[in-house]
């Protein structure tokens, strides 16, 4: 899988004569191929989960296009999306008391249907994808009950079973304790490795994403700022002109990767 983002823009606010027009996505030009973990920086606003939404096919760019392996996604069903790109969500909720069994499960709905249950190759999966992601003593627990790092597991496990070539992440660590969440990360690399699948993670954490990244995209004001692999693109003016913020930043030889350092005072 191959996905070029050609010329895209897109804007909430369409009318140009309104006078709080802006672009929210302003011309990007760039290419993700599969087996790279990619992160999305930016401040607030500028255009990240934004980018995520049109990747899912949720939103429709104003102009220009996102092409999987050269088809343009527009041509796609919501069913078609949904067997090539899973969505981990900071936001995720569900008001309706479903166990966390059926939470998971709904992952293999684009493949059997929605009213269709699980044969036992399809069981076996689910039961596999949560002893990965640490959540097989939740199975049989309403997903309204858990807490915020719970629930966001068994999002995971959801999105992991859908077992499509593109994973989404929003955000997705934001509700998680450090433990859980280097435990998915390496699972989130196993995948890379083992089904080579692409990862694009929108974070506003630059020394996880700088650890993790095979290649990281700012943003800023809905434009590309910079882009590249962590060492090309960490630098102390690319920081200064996306975060308006001064920083130094260092190799750090315990984690073998650039870290990025603000003064306080």
């Amino acid at each position: 899988m191959r996905i070029k983002v050609k010329e895209l823009s897109f804007s909430y606010t369409r009318n140009k004569d309104y006078p709080g027009f802006r672009k929210n996505i302003d011309n990007i030009n760039i290419e993700f191929e599969q087996g790279m973990f990619y992160s999305i920086l930016g401040p607030n606003g500028s255009g990240k989960t934004t980018f995520l939404d049109l990747l899912t096919g949720y939103l429709k760019p104003d102009s220009g296009g996102i092409f999987f392996d050269n088809q343009n996604i527009s041509s796609f069903s919501k069913k078609e999306m949904a067997k090539k790109t899973a969505l981990v969500s900071q936001d995720y909720y569900i008001n309706f008391p479903y166990t966390v069994r059926e939470v998971v499960s709904m992952g293999r709905h684009p493949y059997i249907g929605r009213f269709f249950s699980l044969d036992h190759q399809e069981t076996s999966l689910v039961d596999s994808i949560a002893r990965r992601t640490g959540i097989s003593d939740l199975m049989d627990r309403k997903i309204t009950c858990l807490s915020g790092g719970e629930r966001q597991r068994s999002v995971f496990a959801r999105a992991l079973c859908q077992k499509t070539p593109v994973l989404l992440l929003d955000e997705a660590f934001s509700n998680m304790d450090i433990n859980h969440t280097f435990h998915l990360l390496h699972e989130i690399k196993k995948e890379i490795s083992d089904n080579n699948i692409m990862v694009i993670s929108v974070s506003h954490d630059l020394n996880f994403a700088s650890i993790w990244s095979d290649r990281i995209l700012f943003l800023k004001n809905g434009k590309q700022a910079a882009f590249g692999t962590p060492d090309d693109v960490l630098e102390e003016e690319i920081i200064k002109k996306v975060y308006d913020i001064e920083a130094r930043i260092e190799k750090n030889k315990f984690v073998n990767a650039k870290q990025v350092f603000f003064n306080l005072s």
